[in-house]
């Protein structure tokens, strides 16, 4: 059973002082996006509507992938808004209240994408703050949505970006024979990146593949700085969640700290009938010396 009964694709689980909050892509309805969340202890759920005040037309119909971060006394929403599935950029809200209302702050962090999404926030241990995310890439082998990091040298401005992942395997092909910016690709993606740091090492995890389908996966890999190297384990050991008896197409996730101080990963899988995308939520295992990553057990009460 998903953790809440309405659909919330890619969920980004915040903390905050009174509980959690989970944000997500979904429709625009009377002048907001980004639809919420809120629970007192990751069990029962209660939605408290769009909290995204969206932009003027122009700018976009479609709003993916929000994450939120607190910083500089505010809180700060980065996600993407394009037209449908094109023109996609990244763009960056503030609030003074994690349950919003976020307003734009009238910049575009990605202007020299050709597309980029998936944005998300990450404070190291020496408090410099980066965001990383996905962006397309032409030339390339395997030609297609890669991962890519930046700094953030202020909430609303970056650095130099960087590329971090390209697609390495046959599992992360999203469709072949897909056209795209006037030209026919065997298309790869790899998006929804989302860092945690534990003692020095990065541990980065992310979704590969089509989410439209049974194929989407969740991975991970590591390193000990943001522009890396970073290392994927082999022999399939990157693989965190596929489509198994349970799940349809799990991806797209974050990673909070739970009640009792565990690390807990929020995830979407599709539902039999494939009408919506859900969030879950279960034990996330790291062990930053190794290092390793493997999902564990719902947590209680949840699904």
């Amino acid at each position: 059973m998903p953790a809440w009964s309405t659909p919330l694709a890619d969920p980004a689980v915040l903390r905050t002082a009174d509980g959690w909050i989970a944000y997500g892509t979904g429709p625009v309805q009377d002048g907001r996006a980004v639809p919420a969340a809120f629970s007192p202890d990751l069990v029962a759920w209660q939605g408290i509507g769009n909290v995204l005040v969206a932009l003027p037309d122009a700018a976009g119909d479609s709003y993916w992938a929000p994450e939120v971060c607190e910083r500089d006394g505010a809180w700060w929403m980065y996600y993407s808004v394009g037209h449908g599935d094109r023109g996609h950029l990244i763009r960056v809200a503030r609030a003074d209240d994690p349950r919003g209302p976020f307003l734009g702050q009238d910049v575009v962090l990605t202007p020299d994408e050709l597309f980029a999404i998936d944005a998300s926030p990450c404070r190291l241990e020496d408090g410099s703050w980066w965001l990383f995310f996905a962006r397309d890439v032409l030339e390339h082998e395997r030609p297609g949505t890669h991962l890519a990091a930046a700094p953030l040298l202020t909430p609303s401005s970056m650095g130099e970006t960087l590329s971090i992942l390209a697609p390495y395997d046959d599992w992360q092909l999203f469709a072949r024979g897909r056209v795209n910016y006037e030209q026919v690709y065997d298309w790869h993606t790899l998006e929804g990146p989302h860092v945690v740091v534990r003692d020095g090492t990065l541990l980065m995890t992310w979704s590969g593949g089509s989410w439209q389908g049974p194929g989407y996966r969740t991975a991970w890999a590591w390193a000990t700085a943001p522009e890396g190297p970073w290392t994927v384990p082999d022999d399939g050991a990157d693989v965190l969640l596929r489509s198994d008896e349970e799940f349809i197409g799990p991806g797209h996730n974050s990673v909070t700290v739970g009640p009792a101080g565990q690390d807990v990963i929020a995830f979407h899988a599709w539902d039999e009938a494939r009408t919506g995308r859900y969030m879950h939520l279960r034990e996330l295992v790291i062990d930053a010396d190794a290092p390793s990553m493997r999902v564990g057990e719902p947590l209680s009460g949840s699904g």
